[in-house]
């Protein structure tokens, strides 16, 4: 009877990690040219090793370092810690920055994705020239999912796993919500009622109101005639 008992206090212990584990994790992590999923390291390491809980210890070790271990877009990165950024920053012309119009509609697509161009209207108030998505899908942030069920059968648009690395993000899940987003500054608090930012969801799977994208030269006219660039 008190053994039973005492089972209920007893904690599971951690996993034993290896140290050479430890260190074949870092090295295919640091020596990768891209972010590497989990599937890839476990691979390379001991035989039943635990490879999240080696990540994480991993995490752990550079928590305090010049560089952090990042998981983005479900994928493992070294990157350089936040608050010695700037000590990295260089001066970087852009081949094309991007206008304000392109930015709202990156930001429509991440919130309310999956969205069609007349949704991305609806919501900006002005409408949105063929320009702004294609410089987004140019980006690799923004990409065609497919064509919704309704009369004219429009394309769908939603968000990437570069967009998610590009800034820095695991999961779209992970994009600040309202109150982050005043905290920034970038509401001043003047807001409609009932007003609030939409939980996103970039779920690769279709939707119901979604058909599949065909891969046919009638993409080319999904958008018909290109007038000039938006830029409000």
């Amino acid at each position: 009877m008190m053994g039973n008992v005492a089972k209920l206090f007893e904690t599971e212990a951690p996993p034993r990690i290896a140290p050479e584990d430890l260190r074949i994790a870092e090295a295919i992590v640091f020596a990768a040219a891209e972010p590497t999923d989990e599937a890839a390291i476990a691979e390379r390491l001991s035989p039943g090793a635990d490879v999240g809980a080696v990540m994480a210890e991993l995490q752990r070790h550079y928590a305090e370092r010049g560089v952090h271990l990042a998981r983005i877009a479900g994928r493992w990165a070294f990157r350089t810690a936040p608050d010695l950024a700037w000590l990295l920053s260089r001066e970087e012309h852009d081949k094309r920055k991007l206008s304000r119009a392109a930015i709202e509609t990156l930001a429509i697509v991440a919130y309310h994705q999956p969205v069609t161009r007349a949704d991305i209207e609806e919501i900006r108030g002005v409408a949105v020239s063929k320009g702004a998505l294609d410089v987004l899908m140019e980006a690799g942030w923004v990409r065609m999912r497919g064509r919704r069920k309704s009369p004219g059968r429009p394309i769908t648009y939603g968000t990437t796993a570069e967009f998610l690395s590009h800034f820095g993000l695991d999961a779209i899940a992970d994009l600040p919500g309202l109150d982050e987003l005043q905290g920034a500054g970038l509401f001043d608090g003047r807001l409609p009622p009932g007003f609030g930012v939409p939980q996103p969801d970039d779920d690769a799977n279709l939707r119901a109101d979604e058909d599949p994208l065909e891969t046919s030269a009638a993409l080319e006219q999904a958008w018909g005639p290109v007038g000039e660039s938006d830029e409000t």
